[in-house]
């Protein structure tokens, strides 16, 4: 049976003792009833996993021991995905789930000049990334952005590879072509795609255009294929 997971920003090397935050402690002690001398790992989010015992239960305030600790490596590739808000929040909560079980770096949520829904809500979807993260046992959190313009994002972001995913006619490169092995920044557009105006003002910025197959996707299919083809395991 597996060891139960949790994520501890707070947590760092050097600690011995630590008190879990009051939703892990509610989840130790109240949905998997662990008594005192239970193992646990958990994570801070930034790299290290830690082996700790529980000394003291309580659904508040639990106190654990830690009793190791081991260092993950973060991975050489960096995908970072800038993709537009959805009308459809579900669809875009479920597209930042799997791309953080899939091991993405970064998130970026777009606005655009054809995106409809400008909201969102960074509480909700940061939770989504923990519990995707801990779900998937992972010990780096991706790093969410605050929703930008498209053209915010063509200046703040930077990498050594830059992708634009579109849906018009003109010379693109097949996205399977594409060798990204350090850091990569892939944007993807709303649900109209993304305007003449924006992909011209990518290309100035040096980005390449894209094409993800012969079928039109929708926005959260086109960012997890695109992400599932450029990483690499």
């Amino acid at each position: 049976m597996s060891v139960p997971y949790f994520y501890e920003p707070l947590l760092t090397i050097g600690n011995q003792n630590f008190q879990l935050s009051p939703e892990t402690s509610k989840h130790c002690i109240q949905v998997l009833r662990m008594q005192e001398g239970a193992n646990i790992d958990l994570t801070n989010g930034a790299g290290t996993i830690f082996q700790a015992t529980i000394q003291s239960a309580h659904k508040s305030n639990t106190l654990v021991s830690i009793q190791s600790h081991q260092v993950i490596q973060a991975p050489r590739q960096k995908i970072t995905i800038g993709i537009s808000l959805l009308k459809n929040v579900v669809r875009l909560e479920w597209l930042f789930e799997k791309a953080t079980e899939m091991g993405v770096h970064q998130i970026v949520p777009l606005i655009c000049e054809r995106t409809i829904h400008e909201r969102c809500k960074m509480d909700r979807m940061q939770h989504i990334l923990q519990s995707a993260m801990i779900q998937s046992q992972q010990a780096w959190l991706p790093s969410l952005s605050a929703p930008i313009t498209f053209n915010e994002c063509l200046t703040k972001h930077q990498a050594s590879v830059k992708l634009l995913a579109h849906c018009e006619t003109g010379d693109k490169k097949n996205i399977k072509e594409v060798v990204a092995t350090d850091d990569v920044i892939l944007l993807i557009g709303p649900e109209g795609d993304f305007t003449p105006n924006e992909i011209a003002a990518a290309m100035q910025q040096q980005y390449l255009p894209i094409h993800l197959g012969p079928t039109r996707l929708r926005t959260e299919t086109a960012g997890i294929f695109a992400l599932s083809v450029l990483k690499i395991f």
